[in-house]
């Protein structure tokens, strides 16, 4: 194993690994994994996503195992034609309803860790899905995940790495269980079941999983692998241990390490990776954006927040 933390990130390469990028480069242009007429795609999208810093994050996932990232990469590429998710990225996706689906289920990016990654923050504890349902659909609360995520590669990691000064690829997840029983993982089952289905989510397998594995997915990201810096799951009920040791499992050894599971007292350590004034005020920081720190969008990929 390498002793550099960074191995397989761009400027970071092995000759090992800078073959196996060029072969999976190569292979994919020759099978119609990366389409002949990309620049023309990557125009459309407003942002590169078969650069070398995409490809290698299907590589790690797969340890550089070609045919298995090649795998993964023609199951995106399906996922995507199928979904629209091009089309979404191109024209974004017209979301009115946000303001007050927010108030029964809060879904949101705000500001940067100390690392300047993003992060990504859901409430689980806030959810009414009788009130949720009666705003939206689930199929348009995909929708509008998606269009989220497709910004996050487009704008909010390069205005992430560009303030930092470093690359950022990765963001930081907080989920909030305060006040969630487990009841409430299953009233969002078939949601979060769906929103798994959209992407590979580091599980070992995504066959034969049980419910309670696909509690966590949607959190863990969509198509795209090693986008999950950390993530803090807060004001963890005592009961979800018992959920935990079944989650855990279907995951790799390096994804468990990124899972912090912390009780109500969760402040100090959480505070450790993230700036107090980063941190919205009501899970234990300083901030509060005019209008909610929820619905601002606050960070350097919007100018407007500064």
């Amino acid at each position: 194993m390498s002793a550099d933390p960074l191995s397989g990130h761009p400027g970071h390469l092995s000759e090992t690994q800078q073959a196996a990028l060029t072969q999976f480069r190569q292979e994919l242009i020759a099978e119609g994994g990366i389409p002949s007429n990309k620049d023309e795609v990557v125009a459309h999208l407003g942002y590169d996503r078969f650069d070398d810093q995409t490809l290698l994050r299907f590589l790690r996932a797969r340890k550089f195992d070609v045919p298995k990232a090649k795998l993964m990469w023609n199951a995106n590429e399906k996922w995507r034609k199928e979904f629209g998710a091009d089309e979404i990225a191109a024209n974004g996706y017209d979301y009115p309803e946000q303001r007050e689906v927010d108030k029964y289920y809060p879904q949101f990016y705000h500001k940067t860790d100390k690392e300047g990654r993003p992060i990504y923050i859901e409430q689980l504890g806030k959810l009414d899905i009788n009130k949720l349902y009666a705003l939206t659909t689930q199929d348009r609360q995909l929708h509008h995940l998606v269009h989220e995520y497709e910004k996050f590669l487009k704008s909010r990691l390069p205005a992430c790495s560009k303030q930092s000064g470093h690359l950022v690829e990765t963001s930081c997840t907080i989920l909030d269980l305060y006040n969630a029983g487990i009841s409430s993982f299953y009233k969002v089952k078939d949601y979060v079941g769906a929103a798994s289905s959209i992407g590979q989510n580091n599980c070992k397998s995504n066959s034969d999983r049980s419910d309670a594995v696909n509690i966590l997915t949607l959190s863990f990201f969509l198509t795209d692998p090693e986008t999950m810096g950390n993530m803090f799951i807060i004001n963890a009920p005592y009961l979800f241990s018992t959920v935990w040791s079944l989650i855990k499992p279907w995951l790799d050894e390096a994804t468990v390490k990124k899972i912090h599971i912390l009780g109500k007292n969760y402040k100090t350590e959480l505070l450790q990776y993230i700036d107090q004034e980063n941190l919205p005020s009501d899970l234990g920081g300083t901030c509060k954006c005019p209008g909610g720190c929820s619905l601002s969008d606050a960070g350097p990929w919007n100018p407007q927040s500064a």
